[in-house]
């Protein structure tokens, strides 16, 4: 583990903090951090930085409860600046929004790759501002009852084609059966951090089982 000691603070004794959102790599946020708002962080779990522009200690989340639950803190090669990977509550920006890097400038040529996160926000949209001719604007329109019965459907067809011991198919299913998977959970409210923080507490318990099957 680096000791802080060997951290590069700036002439006002601060370090920049690049947040990001652990599982995602997506970046939330850049803050500033101090000696002792690194030492609360490192303490408390939560992320702590120092507000330039009220010149005091900044608990994130203890006004808004947007907190954001510290995973691991990293120095970079030069020990000038932080990374912070966290687990968020709710919004990192004050304007709610998830990220406060929101304000796209320039689209290069290379083309976007596939995220869950991209993928639900095009259904949220389909949900919000429906499409005509647009399948996913038709399950939301016609609601619950087709949307559980389609990820009925493509269980079976995931279990038909895993059976088949069918690797390509098997893939194929899964995607589909992911797919109406993610519309229903626009469709509930659901949103990935639910799906992250209940995944997350799942490790505790296959530990636990485990445990139980040595003794």
């Amino acid at each position: 583990m680096t000791d802080i000691s060997k951290l590069k603070f700036d002439q006002n004794g601060l370090i920049p903090a690049i947040v990001t959102e652990t599982g995602t790599g997506k970046v939330l946020m850049m803050a500033y951090m101090n000696e002792e708002s690194l030492r609360i962080s490192m303490e408390k779990g939560l992320a702590c930085f120092w507000s330039r522009s009220r010149q005091e200690l900044w608990l994130k989340g203890d006004t808004s409860g947007n907190y954001q639950h510290i995973v691991r803190i990293t120095a970079d090669c030069d020990y000038d600046t932080l990374l912070v990977e966290v687990r968020k509550d709710g919004p990192a920006c004050h304007t709610g929004e998830e990220s406060c890097f929101h304000n796209p400038l320039f689209d290069g040529p290379e083309p976007q790759g596939f995220t869950y996160e991209a993928l639900l926000e095009m259904l949220k949209g389909r949900k919000d501002n429906p499409k005509e001719g647009s399948y996913t604007s038709y399950l939301f329109e016609k609601g619950d009852d087709k949307i559980l019965k389609k990820i009925g459907e493509e269980s079976t067809e995931v279990v038909i084609a895993a059976k088949d011991n069918d690797l390509p198919n098997t893939v194929y299913e899964l995607c589909d059966l992911m797919y109406h998977a993610m519309v229903l959970m626009v469709d509930m409210g659901i949103s990935l951090d639910d799906i992250r923080k209940e995944m997350s507490s799942r490790h505790v318990v296959d530990h636990k089982v485990k445990q139980e099957k040595m003794v």
